[in-house]
């Protein structure tokens, strides 16, 4: 479904930022539209929501907000626009965006919390992971917070306590997975875009016989080989949500045929990456690719802003390939950020602020357009100016929609399994072990903990 705020709506937002000194609140970061836990897009809503009011910071004193994030990539962004369109509303309270890499996000901000040096604000990943930082007290309930009312149950499932009593962040992006290729390059051979698995083979083939890296990608830090390759062709083999319920309700196991076939084909990509991509970090990919020195990228929509401004070639993209043709396709429309309070803040009524903010239309709108591939969450209308991310997001209407199977209850134990995802599908694309053994090695973690529901 494609959000819609018009650019008429946009210039009245911007000239009130200039005008106004009193308002809204919150702004936050942005891998994802909506989380569906049912696999549907997040509700729309059929009028603008009224204008909420939400307190201005509370003493003369300028106060300063701290935001934790794993978005290295959008530190211009918040400091270019977002940021300064919040204080522009709120001259009394500065913000500074302070990430830490994406695979040491959870580690650091653990330390920094149980330490007391933890900034203001908290970006959230979905489901679990948050919902343990709510329940260890890191993250303050927000339920009163002016603003939530802009957001349907679908948009606030990543981030509320299982009995529904708390919502503790708020809601911010979704992203989409597919795949990223330079045009220039498929031009150069006369090749189109892949449906299926035997055409995306085949064009991988085409393409190194001709002496060009057809994927780039590496596993130096796993997480892209779970997240940007068995996540994103994955769906398609375990039929989207069909199988992620499968799996909570324990009528199916990671041993099981579908998922076998998805880390089958991460290993038949292994020998079409870049020579030693076993040592290539995430940003060594990124670079490789807009470099123009590999032909197709596994990733998301959360690549687009810097894609867009590093690469000086054409770029197209292309959905996760069907098994077969005819399949119904799915694609992980993943409930991606969100954003939360820092419980022991020493600035709670400024930090409400920021989130009331975050939770506007002008935020949505700022956020979507100055981060194109993070699809907003709440009601707001927005239009999208960037035509990838309206590509990306029509996909909603070809295919059905799910998230991520790792992210909602299976991690809450140990061994956590998002990081045995991680751990196995590096291990299969470099070859130090099979698809049967990732698949008897990742349920048998589960086994150890997890008691189907």
């Amino acid at each position: 479904m494609r959000k819609t705020f018009t650019i008429v709506s946009l210039l009245v937002a911007l000239s009130l930022i200039l005008t106004a000194c009193g308002g809204g609140a919150t702004a936050t970061q942005a891998p994802v539209a909506t989380e569906p836990p049912a696999g549907s897009p997040p509700p729309e809503a059929t009028q603008p929501p009224a204008a909420t009011e939400v307190p201005a910071t509370t003493t003369g004193e300028k106060v300063t907000l701290t935001i934790e994030s794993w978005r290295t990539d959008d530190l211009s962004i918040w400091q270019d626009t977002i940021i300064p369109a919040f204080e522009a509303k709120y001259p009394n309270i500065h913000v500074d965006f302070a990430p830490t890499d994406p695979p040491e996000y959870n580690g650091v901000l653990n330390t920094k919390l149980q330490g007391g040096t933890a900034g203001d604000l908290i970006t959230c990943r979905p489901f679990d992971n948050s919902l343990q930082l709510f329940e260890q007290g890191h993250l303050a309930s927000i339920n009163d917070l002016p603003g939530m009312e802009n957001f349907g149950d679908v948009a606030k499932s990543a981030w509320i306590t299982d009995d529904g009593a708390d919502v503790f962040c708020v809601p911010m992006a979704s992203v989409i997975h597919g795949f990223f290729y330079n045009k220039d390059i498929f031009d150069k051979y006369s090749l189109q875009e892949p449906t299926t698995r035997e055409e995306f083979m085949t064009v991988l083939k085409t393409l190194k016989d001709n002496g060009e890296t057809p994927l780039v990608m590496g596993t130096a830090d796993q997480w892209e080989s779970a997240t940007m390759g068995f996540q994103n062709i994955g769906p398609n083999y375990w039929k989207g949500e069909e199988g992620r319920q499968a799996l909570i309700k324990g009528t199916a196991k990671f041993t099981d045929e579908p998922y076998i076939k998805t880390w089958q084909d991460l290993a038949d990509w292994a020998p079409y990456l870049p020579q030693g991509y076993e040592a290539e970090k995430y940003p060594d990919s990124q670079t490789l690719f807009t470099l123009g020195k590999g032909a197709i990228y596994p990733t998301g929509s959360w690549e687009i802003s810097l894609f867009e401004k590093d690469a000086s070639f054409n770029m197209g993209i292309f959905p996760p390939y069907l098994p077969n043709t005819g399949d119904t396709c799915y694609i992980s429309d993943h409930t991606d950020i969100a954003i939360g309070m820092n419980a022991k803040t020493a600035h709670p009524e400024e930090a409400k602020t920021f989130l009331s903010w975050v939770a506007s239309d002008e935020f949505a709108a700022l956020y979507a357009n100055a981060l194109p591939g993070f699809f907003p969450l709440s009601n707001a209308k927005v239009t999208l100016d960037d035509p990838l991310a309206n590509e990306f997001l029509s996909w909603r209407q070809e295919c059905q929609s799910t998230i991520r199977n790792s992210y909602q209850i299976l991690s809450r134990g140990e061994p956590n399994l998002e990081n045995e995802l991680w751990r196995v599908s590096a291990g299969v694309m470099n070859g130090s072990m099979t698809p049967e053994q990732a698949g008897q090695e990742v349920q048998a973690g589960l086994d150890k903990w997890y008691k189907p529901q």
